[in-house]
């Protein structure tokens, strides 16, 4: 048995108030009418997954759902008959609606700049293997199409899965990312698209999950892999860069940038 030596880039999960903010999106109701009840539930599922990633992950999300919890609390119980004059009812909720609104604004305009410096870079493209800086905010990146929590609630229902059919189980899998990094490359480059979902197929290892998820990462956000989804809730796609590209320094990319037939579906390497 080997202990889990993933590390994970905390900058790349933004934060509480950002996932918030996608619930609220994906919930199509506006900030105003935050409907406490049903986020502070699905918020509760996202942090689960984010513990069994990462546990130092799950600090900052910890304390917005115990908020999110005692906002609810405010909202449903009685409050006792006082026998005061009546003051102005404040609605629990409004701090942090103030707080997701000025989030949105700080979002909405770093969204306006990474498209302008998107298209600067069509303009004047950078080497293929020049990663971002260590000192640029990567948690203002996206993940071409598909953001980050549309993939961590895909892997929600993957881990979710096996648990039903009482298949996980609680080893540990030390194969390093790169190694998962390199077989899901060239599969994905082999077939020309890969369901995000066959890619767990064959295994019930959670940890190994979690490497092949983090490997999947490592492939959109710095070799210029793509993620498709055509509608929420649906299936996520995984694609091959636009252009063959060289590999980071000190990764190991796909080597297979073939356009072979697709395969049957299938999971990468077994167990």
């Amino acid at each position: 048995m080997h202990t889990l030596s993933y590390r994970v880039e905390h900058d790349l999960f933004t934060g509480p108030l950002d996932l918030l903010l996608y619930l609220v999106r994906r919930n199509e109701v506006p900030i105003l009418d935050l409907p406490v009840a049903e986020i502070a539930h699905q918020f509760q599922r996202f942090l689960d997954v984010l513990g069994i990633i990462d546990i130092d992950l799950a600090g900052d999300f910890v304390v917005m759902a115990s908020t999110l919890t005692e906002i609810k609390s405010r909202l449903v119980l009685p409050r006792p008959e006082e026998h005061v004059e009546p003051e102005i009812e404040v609605d629990p909720r409004s701090d942090l609606i103030h707080q997701l609104l000025e989030y949105k604004k700080f979002r909405d305009a770093a969204r306006t700049l990474e498209q302008r410096a998107a298209e600067w870079q069509e303009r004047y493209p950078r080497l293929s293997n020049d990663r971002p800086s260590a000192d640029r905010d990567v948690s203002l990146d996206r993940i071409k199409g598909v953001e980050l929590w549309d993939l961590v609630s895909a892997l929600e229902r993957v881990l979710k899965n096996i648990e039903a059919k009482e298949e996980a189980r609680i080893l540990y899998d030390d194969t390093p990312i790169t190694v998962y990094t390199q077989q899901i490359g060239d599969r994905v480059c082999s077939e020309g698209r890969v369901a995000f979902t066959s890619l767990f197929t064959n295994t019930t290892l959670r940890s190994k999950i979690i490497g092949m998820f983090l490997a999947i990462l490592e492939l959109l956000r710095h070799q210029a892999f793509r993620a498709e989804q055509s509608s929420e809730y649906g299936e996520i796609w995984i694609l091959p860069p636009l252009e063959p590209a060289t590999s980071p320094e000190g990764t190991t990319g796909p080597t297979d940038q073939s356009t072979s037939p697709p395969a049957p579906p299938g999971a990468i390497d077994g167990e």
